[in-house]
């Protein structure tokens, strides 16, 4: 067994695990950095009622407690099954180098978990999303803005 399928096998247990425990979902997600895992998660959507209690930010949550810190560069993910776009986004934000996936989006659509809507959701112009999104206070909020953009002792990322 390679390094990576060694990982691989152990987000697939946690997404096992997680369903045996009714905490949500078949999926599961371990974050590497060198040889340690240094975060774990398994969907805990309907265990917790959080609807972006997936995997993946599950053990986003987990790595950036254990290592102290907000982003996760020259770390490795290894999901059981390719990320959501909800999680894609938090994955990308976290900054890890590598990605490994099991089961593809078409794989979770056989079971019940689609995310087509939301993939054509997110190309459709603002206009013609099912959920009405309407700019409201922009004037106010860009002053929030700019005072961020001059803020001298920020911790950017």
């Amino acid at each position: 067994m390679t390094r990576e399928e060694k990982f691989m096998h152990e987000a697939i247990a946690l997404s096992l695990d997680g369903i045996r425990q009714n905490h949500g979902g078949p999926f599961g997600c371990v974050i590497v950095k060198g040889d340690t895992i240094v975060g774990r998660g398994n969907n805990q959507v309907t265990s917790t009622n959080d609807p972006t209690a997936h995997a993946e930010v599950v053990a986003i949550r987990d790595a950036c407690k254990n290592l102290d810190t907000f982003q996760l560069d020259g770390c490795e993910v290894y999901t059981s099954c390719e990320p959501c776009p909800m999680c894609l986004g938090a994955i990308y934000w976290a900054r890890p180098k590598v990605i490994y996936f099991a089961n593809n989006r078409e794989d979770a659509a056989n079971v019940g978990f689609d995310d087509s809507m939301i993939y054509d959701e997110m190309s459709a112009q603002i206009e013609k999303r099912k959920i009405p999104i309407l700019s409201l206070g922009r004037e106010e909020a860009l002053k929030v803005f700019m005072e961020w953009k001059d803020k001298a002792d920020k911790t950017t990322y």
